[in-house]
């Protein structure tokens, strides 16, 4: 339980290091702070989390510098894989806003995500990339972000 709660923190952005043959053309930090998160088993070895999470993203090369919150759920199946998703909606300084969906495939060390929505200086944007945790403490975290910010 532990673990999951330790993911759960990481998770954002959705939101790891810019890679040039992947095509990323932006990158940044991510920090979340775990709200809530409540857990019920239901059967042996299989259960469901659920979490909600404040969320800052900075990035020195794309306009992602915002804060929000996300939300999401790990489910641990019996066979001892657990997958994690969500979605999160931020705010940034300019009264823009955006919204991004995630997900963590079991076993990878990295995830997903893709900008679902947008407004402001960042409508009609389609941004996409990875994320990737670094350190996590308790209910904070710490991790890394990259993708295409066209």
């Amino acid at each position: 339980m532990k673990n999951i709660a330790l993911h759960c923190v990481v998770i954002a952005i959705g939101i790891g290091s810019a890679s040039a043959a992947r095509g990323d053309n932006c990158s940044g930090r991510f920090n979340n702070v775990t709200q809530t998160m409540s857990t019920i088993e239901v059967g042996p070895g299989h259960t469901l989390t659920s979490f909600i999470f404040h969320s800052i993203t900075t990035s020195e090369n794309s306009p992602n510098n915002a804060a929000g919150e996300c939300s999401g759920y790990a489910l641990t199946t019996p066979d001892g894989k657990t997958r994690m998703a969500g979605i999160c909606a931020r705010k940034t300084a300019d009264g823009g806003s955006f919204s991004d969906a995630w997900v963590l495939e079991p076993g990878a060390t990295r995830g997903a995500w893709k900008m679902t929505g947008s407004t402001g200086a960042l409508a009609g944007k389609n941004w996409s990339g990875w994320w990737e945790m670094i350190f996590s403490e308790g209910k904070t975290a710490l991790g890394k972000w990259g993708g295409n910010c066209d």
